[in-house]
């Protein structure tokens, strides 16, 4: 009978304790699921696993411990009907923290790795909006650039045309001088005149002489 009660007792003290711990663990995931910040830097990880091997070492224990009681109640002479029926209880129960402890497993492996999905998903869409940015910076910067060259050949043509214009003034008011000075001397234009006359002349007159002495050397040869 004091056999029964001991183990009675530690069954009910390891249930109890198994009910607080699956309690911590489940809103302890629950909570690394919702997170946004990294398990394994802020350390969840690390207390999410001792939770789970606690859970699994009690489980453990609550398994040998039951079984113990089952040998005891294979036994009806040493038990009264009401050890039996909580023989039976704690087996139950047993089999219901098993199947619980399971089921939550299943449920935060699940979640973890839908959210560690969708993180993945966040950071391959953050790159690809990282590279896009890139991409159109570094397009606007050679718009950019194609717009200070274009600017730079404009304003250098315009300078150019700037300079022609000042250049055209400048010879048309020297031509404009010239022709205001050689109207107030029009002895210039006559001496210009009977050095054009006398240049004809000289070239005309040279031109006879060496026709001449072509003419006799030809003659000179024939003969």
């Amino acid at each position: 009978m004091s056999n029964y009660d001991q183990l009675h007792r530690q069954c009910r003290t390891l249930e109890s304790l198994f009910d607080s711990k699956l309690t911590s663990y489940s809103q302890l995931a629950s909570s690394i699921v919702r997170s946004k910040d990294d398990v394994e830097s802020t350390g969840s990880r690390e207390r999410w696993k001792d939770l789970e091997s606690e859970l699994d070492e009690m489980l453990s224990k609550l398994e040998a411990v039951n079984e113990q009681l089952s040998d005891l109640g294979s036994d009806p002479e040493l038990l009264s009907p009401p050890m039996i029926r909580s023989i039976q209880r704690h087996r139950e129960v047993l089999m219901d923290n098993s199947r619980e402890l399971r089921r939550t497993k299943t449920s935060i492996k699940n979640a973890l790795d839908q959210a560690n999905l969708l993180s993945g998903v966040r950071n391959d869409i953050d790159a690809y909006r990282s590279s896009a940015a890139d991409s159109l910076l570094a397009e606007r910067g050679r718009i950019d650039s194609s717009h200070r060259m274009t600017d730079d050949v404009l304003q250098q043509a315009y300078e150019t045309r700037s300079e022609f214009d000042r250049q055209r003034t400048s010879l048309a008011g020297i031509n404009n001088r010239m022709a205001q000075v050689l109207s107030t001397m029009p002895g210039i234009n006559n001496l210009v005149a009977m050095i054009k006359s006398r240049r004809r002349r000289d070239s005309i007159i040279m031109g006879v002489v060496i026709g001449v002495c072509i003419l006799l050397l030809i003659s000179y040869i024939w003969k």
